[in-house]
């Protein structure tokens, strides 16, 4: 067996700026639209859900952007994360490819998530912002949300999808020890939630439904706002902390990674992981970029690349994305971070230029890649990382196949600590 290899950075060596991918894409992606009109929207228009410096961050082509000193001192409780071989999974499957893994489960509220979360509530409450509404799937963004408002003194209220509202109640518990307020959606409170219950009390949600019913709270409240977990350009900018870090810790070990994986639901710790290698690619590099998404929410894989709505009653601008309709209800799986039916729109577009691939995987093949992987790695990874363990399984075996010597990278995106129902 190879030398069981963590790689560890000293706090000296914290990533002090955020990278923007957009200042080096060689094409501009096409701007959001005002649902209403059908317009480039506007800062102002903007201004109804964000604050003003999230506004700033989603329109900017400044190629880094300083984390705040404010923010890189909550970072400092987890950051940098260590890069780890996967030294027993690799044994177990025979194969000549290196796998590597970067461990973002070592947050406060165990996922990749508190990346973000920290950075939106610092500067919502630099703003004057005094709550904070959001949505949460499995309860991963709810958590880090609660828990970054309590660190920068905002109230947070979290429409958690039903389905995973009862399925994951410690994220429910989670969220609530942080001082957070979780409603179920559909709820009974917003306009948007009774629609759906009128049709079916028994409704089991959807992120784009409890998106509308955040939105619909917000622009109802003159002094709350919106914080979006993934999708959005400014979510994938405070993620690529997990890439550059990434970067350094393969330096350190004089790695270069022939392909790097991340499961996918809206975008954010795949794009976070990938997007400072693109300038790679694009400078004739060969590394491939892969996204991993369920079967039954084949997003990107049997998505359409068109405008859509982000949530189900059409309150967010119209984006440019891989979508399956606004309207779609994906199956009741248990990676609940991983139902939603859009994308973000800088994925989209790299996958529309052909510069990162994307799978689906059954339910059972990656659930069977997750109990390899605690078995083998001792780390139960959430039902969504699994999807990019069943990825980095089926290229370890083709490398086998091949006898191909390949580097594999992956973000294994958070613990599975709080989804152990799920394995049942």
């Amino acid at each position: 067996m190879e030398e069981r290899i963590r790689v560890t950075l000293p706090s000296g060596e914290m990533i002090k700026n955020w990278y923007n991918v957009k200042a080096d894409l060689p094409f501009k992606l096409d701007p959001p639209l005002n649902p209403k009109t059908g317009k480039i929207i506007t800062p102002k228009e903007l201004s109804a859900i964000f604050c003003p410096s999230i506004i700033e961050q989603e329109a900017t082509d400044e190629r880094y952007i300083k984390i705040p000193e404010e923010v890189l001192r909550e970072y400092a409780v987890f950051r940098p994360t260590p890069l780890i071989r996967a030294s027993f999974l690799e044994e177990y499957l025979g194969t000549p490819a290196k796998i590597y893994y970067k461990y973002e489960g070592a947050s406060p509220t165990g996922s990749h998530k508190t990346n973000t979360a920290l950075a939106q509530a610092y500067y919502n409450a630099r703003d004057s912002v005094e709550q904070l509404v959001t949505e949460t799937g499995a309860g991963q963004w709810g958590s880090a949300l609660t828990y970054a408002g309590v660190k920068f003194g905002l109230k947070v209220r979290v429409f958690m999808v039903r389905v995973s509202y009862n399925q994951k109640p410690m994220r429910k518990h989670m969220m609530k020890l942080f001082g957070g307020d979780v409603l179920e959606s559909p709820s009974d409170e917003t306009e948007s939630g009774l629609r759906f219950l009128k049709d079916d009390l028994k409704h089991p949600g959807s992120l784009g439904i409890a998106i509308s019913e955040a939105i619909e709270t917000v622009l109802k409240s003159g002094k709350s706002k919106y914080a979006l977990g993934s999708v959005l350009d400014h979510v994938l900018l405070h993620q690529t902390v997990i890439g550059l870090e990434l970067k350094k810790q393969l330096k350190l070990i004089n790695e270069t990674p022939t392909v790097i994986i991340g499961c996918h639901g809206g975008g954010s710790n795949f794009g976070g992981t990938i997007l400072p290698f693109v300038l790679e690619k694009l400078s004739g590099q060969e590394i491939r970029f892969l996204a991993c998404e369920p079967e039954s929410c084949p997003t990107l894989t049997e998505g359409e690349y068109r405008y859509d709505y982000g949530d189900s009653s059409g309150f967010t601008p119209l984006l440019k994305m891989y979508t399956l309709g606004k309207d779609f209800v994906p199956p009741k799986i248990h990676a609940g971070g991983l139902r939603y039916h859009g994308s973000a729109p800088i994925i989209a577009k790299l996958l529309e230029e052909k510069l990162i691939e994307a799978e689906n995987f059954p339910q059972e093949e990656t659930f069977q890649a997750a109990r390899l992987f605690s078995k083998v790695e001792g780390i139960i990874p959430a039902p969504e990382t699994a999807h990019a363990i069943a990825g980095v399984i089926r290229e370890a075996l083709k490398a086998k196949t091949m006898k191909k010597e390949e580097v594999i990278v992956f973000t294994l995106s958070g613990h599975g600590l709080l989804d152990l129902s799920a394995y049942s």
